[in-house]
């Protein structure tokens, strides 16, 4: 019995993804969506994680980011695109990012629709989830009040 490569890629991913949406974040899965998305934080503040199969997405983003959720000042929206996986998606929400290069995992918050924070994957993979949620506590802080 073969199993189609959309289908086990589905499969493998799901956990990876829940680990984020029993968050309450939400998935965002086309260009429109991402627009859509970006244009209500103009009223407020937008995190949004750039999900990842890796490693470090694992074992430091996702719990890091889950561990900032905890914290009493929390962005408007929260949402999440999945590298690799929602490719389009992925890519308008790139566009947003500049003048950072593609990152995945990575961290952007947005307030008023302006970038505000960002983190590369370069500041997430050599160091802690809490070293990550800490980063992000302060950003909720600053600029979520």
């Amino acid at each position: 019995m073969a199993m189609s490569f959309d289908s086990y890629m589905k499969d493998m991913v799901k956990p990876m993804r829940e680990d984020l949406t029993r968050l309450g974040i939400t998935e965002l899965l086309t260009p429109e969506q991402v627009e859509e998305a970006i244009e209500k934080s103009k009223d407020g503040t937008l995190l949004l994680v750039v999900n990842s199969v890796c490693g470090c997405a694992a074992g430091q983003c996702r719990p890091g980011v889950a561990k900032a959720l905890q914290n009493d000042t929390l962005p408007t929206y929260t949402y999440t695109v999945f590298a690799g996986q929602e490719k389009d998606a992925t890519a308008k929400a790139r566009e947003f990012l500049a003048p950072y290069p593609p990152s995945s995992p990575s961290i952007a918050l947005f307030k008023n629709g302006e970038l505000a924070h960002f983190i590369q994957r370069h500041q997430i993979e050599d160091r802690s989830a809490d070293m990550i949620a800490g980063d992000l506590i302060g950003a909720f802080n600053e600029y979520c009040k």
